[in-house]
């Protein structure tokens, strides 16, 4: 039987995610409904992506009862009552990165997610992709030696999108950017949180980090450095350095080792080639969101509530590195002052 997914907002991600979902076994996935804040929207979406039940609310979504997991799409300032919407209802549910604002949200989440019964994971897709996957297995076996540093960039000119520069949107380099390298940093350490975190950049005027380079240490002296920057193009690459060798995300023009289809293994390059869309898409490579999906099937098959490859702990340390940079560059959102 087919996993019934419901989208949760019509946006550009969605849209993307939906075409994912529409490269894998139509028998495996299905997309019974979508919901939108504006009917008209949610409308419009279903047509364009041959969806037969449609919702003007999250409220009427969260009611249906034949849906079995929801793709919260919407922007991560409603992650939280998004989530809890669904998650109270006994839906299980699938959050876009970043999974909340800060630590205390994601851990109102977590504990909503036991409190009922549900699957939950934070959407980090790099995780699930092949490349990603191959990474871990040859870390696992020893390939590189003991890991003794890792380094990841991302950043693009970007203040112009509203949601990544405007803070009621919750935008900023950390959250948006940052989280791909950190998310890396903490798979490769296997969950390890690290002993200090020292983090240095710069705001734009709207108040959100720009631009942030942390320094992050390990025990046994193993370093990361993670550069994030919404203000600049940056180098968008990743290179895990060992005591045999090095692995690195191989970038080209389209720079996407967050969404990854190379790999350079001590010299030696594969490519891990994506499915082609149906039609087109809004972001790079977003037929890869389909590892996602996969995943989520398959802990819901085996009756998981949280997945071995984007378990709870690691969206908890990832909010707590987030909360750290942005306590010492000196940026809050008003999800911050809530007692």
């Amino acid at each position: 039987m087919a996993t019934r997914w419901g989208i949760c907002s019509a946006g550009k991600i969605s849209h993307d995610f939906s075409v994912a979902l529409r490269t894998l076994n139509p028998g495996d996935h299905e997309i019974l409904a979508v919901a939108a804040r504006d009917l008209h929207h949610a409308k419009e979406f279903a047509k364009k992506h041959n969806i037969p039940r449609t919702y003007g609310s999250y409220d009427e979504l969260a009611k249906d009862p034949d849906i079995d997991v929801v793709y919260i799409g919407n922007i991560h300032p409603h992650h939280l009552t998004t989530g809890k919407l669904f998650m109270k209802s006994n839906k299980n549910v699938l959050i876009e990165k970043p999974l909340a604002m800060n630590s205390r949200e994601v851990q109102e989440l977590i504990a909503t997610a036991e409190e009922n019964t549900v699957f939950l994971m934070e959407a980090v897709w790099t995780r699930f992709f092949p490349v990603s996957r191959e990474v871990r297995r040859l870390l696992a076996q020893g390939e590189l030696g003991d890991v003794q540093m890792v380094r990841a960039d991302l950043g693009a000119p970007l203040t112009h999108i509203p949601r990544l520069a405007e803070r009621k949107l919750g935008g900023g380099a950390l959250l948006d950017l940052g989280i791909y390298c950190l998310q890396f940093v903490l798979m490769v350490f296997n969950g390890e949180r690290p002993e200090s975190i020292q983090a240095t950049g710069h705001c734009i005027d709207t108040g959100v980090d720009g631009t942030a380079v942390l320094v992050l240490k390990f025990s046994g002296n193993r370093l990361a450095i993670c550069t994030c920057s919404i203000t600049m193009m940056l180098t968008c690459d990743a290179v895990i350095t060992g005591t045999k060798g090095t692995i690195k995300h191989l970038y080209s023009v389209k720079m996407t080792w967050w969404c990854p289809t190379t790999l350079e293994v001590n010299g030696k390059g594969t490519l891990f080639p994506l499915p082609e869309p149906g039609m087109p898409l809004n972001f790079t490579n977003s037929t890869g969101l389909r590892y996602e999906a996969d995943e989520v099937r398959h802990c819901l098959l085996q009756g998981l509530k949280e997945s071995p490859g984007m378990p709870w702990a690691h969206s908890s340390i990832l909010a707590e590195m987030m909360d750290e940079a942005r306590r010492q560059l000196g940026v809050t959102y008003d999800q911050d002052n809530i007692q």
